[in-house]
């Protein structure tokens, strides 16, 4: 049995859609300013961190070790280490799975796990005929070979490729992450109604949850020109059936139902945990808020990716004895809403818990009012790299604030796999 990894603090920034323009904010502007307010609350000073560990599924050129360039900007001088991991959607749960092998090794005592990423600044690309058109003109030496490349160019060759969508695209499969949401729509049988009923209600709860007071977790951002971002932006609080029945499908434009109204925001933020070992605790008198219990980690079929927390989740539950309704709270990830729902129909379906899952037959349902309590990222935003972050803080904050004792948080990841982790309150 591991020793306990214990969660002292978190804060994240708010998440910011992307409006189809680079966002006010780099990647590692929002690492470093919920960082940086994360760790003046603490009672250590940030250079006695062992390390920092940030993911990030899309680093612009200039942050390439994103975790590095976060650490020395938060002040943790130049002999904390920092270094960046990335597993597309968990690149942040990784950051955390990462610290955590860390402290049971022995190797770190008190880490800094994190993810961000800032999708609205995903680069524009040149096309490969364009690069190719490029190379061959920087190889010409005479006029003469000047001329007949220009006699070789096309226009057509400066039609950009657009980054995000490469990134969004598996390489195996060659679909989008919306067609694979698309596939489990279609093998469950989710109707279009049952999409968007879902994204309406994940916009009610977060509007609820912010009326509330529940996202205390934030850290406002301020840009150069004084303005304050105090919450996250992509809430539509006139979300309604109607409206999103305007929506066209846009991942299978003839047969789909997948829509941007029931699927997560291109978004950008970052979200920070500290963890620390017993040792670590006792040493600089924390008090911890939390602790993580288990993690897992599951691969399948890349076309079937969303399917992910099934198979991560559920091993979690085997080794300790739980049903889907003995956690107090899940948080799962909403990548789309015919994801969380396929997730959903999977553990209520008997052939795929028996074939798939090794199960005598079906788990059952969750209890809605156990899931995803405060909405999710069709509502509030998905940045790729801080999402399991985000969910596994909100999900310790949502339990120590309904007096829950322990949930699971769980992601789908592109490339067919999952990842969960249990965690408890102190």
């Amino acid at each position: 049995m591991n020793p306990p990894i214990y969660i002292i603090d978190g804060a994240r920034t708010p998440f910011l859609k992307a409006r189809n323009a680079p966002g006010p904010f780099a990647a590692g502007d929002l690492a470093t300013a919920a960082g940086s307010a994360l760790l003046a609350r603490q009672r250590f000073a940030p250079e006695q961190l062992d390390e920092v560990i940030l993911g990030c599924a899309s680093p612009s050129p200039d942050e390439v070790n994103i975790g590095r360039v976060a650490a020395l900007r938060m002040g943790c001088g130049t002999k904390v280490q920092g270094w960046t991991v990335m597993r597309n959607c968990a690149s942040g749960m990784q950051a955390i799975d990462s610290a955590m092998a860390n402290i049971h090794s022995g190797r770190s005592q008190l880490v800094l796990a994190g993810g961000v990423d800032a999708l609205s600044r995903a680069p524009l690309l040149l096309s490969d005929p364009m690069v190719r058109w490029f190379a061959g003109w920087m190889g010409a030496r005479s006029l003469g070979q000047r001329l007949a490349m220009l006699k070789k160019f096309r226009f057509g060759y400066l039609a950009p490729v657009i980054g995000i969508m490469k990134g969004l695209t598996d390489p195996i499969v060659g679909q989008l992450m919306g067609q694979t949401a698309e596939n489990l729509a279609w093998r469950f049988g989710i109707s279009r109604a049952a999409m968007d009923a879902y994204a309406v209600d994940s916009h009610r709860r977060v509007a609820a949850a912010q009326d509330a007071g529940h996202f205390g977790e934030i850290v406002p951002l301020i840009d150069r020109d004084g303005t304050v971002y105090a919450s996250d932006d992509g809430l539509r609080r006139d979300a309604s059936m109607a409206g999103l029945a305007k929506l066209k499908p846009f991942f299978d434009k003839k047969y789909g139902r997948v829509t941007p109204g029931n699927s997560s925001q291109i978004t950008d933020g970052a979200a920070w945990l500290v963890l620390a070992s017993e040792a670590a605790v006792q040493q600089h008198g924390l008090t911890p808020i939390g602790r993580i219990v288990d993690s897992q980690w599951a691969a399948l079929e890349p076309e079937l990716m969303g399917l992910g927390p099934v198979h991560a989740a559920t091993p979690i539950l085997q080794r300790h004895g739980l049903g889907l309704n003995d956690l107090d709270l899940w948080e799962l990830n909403e990548a789309f809403a015919a994801q969380v729902l396929g997730c959903l129909h999977a553990w209520q379906d008997d052939a795929y818990c028996r074939e798939r899952l090794g199960l005598p037959g079906a788990l059952g349902e969750i209890d809605p009012a156990r899931l995803n309590v405060d909405g999710g990222a069709v509502a509030l935003g998905h940045p790729v790299g801080a999402s399991g972050v985000r969910i596994v803080l909100h999900l310790l904050q949502a339990l120590r604030r309904t007096g829950g004792k322990r949930g699971i948080a769980t992601i789908c990841i592109g490339g067919g796999l999952g990842g969960a982790m249990l965690v408890e309150t102190l």
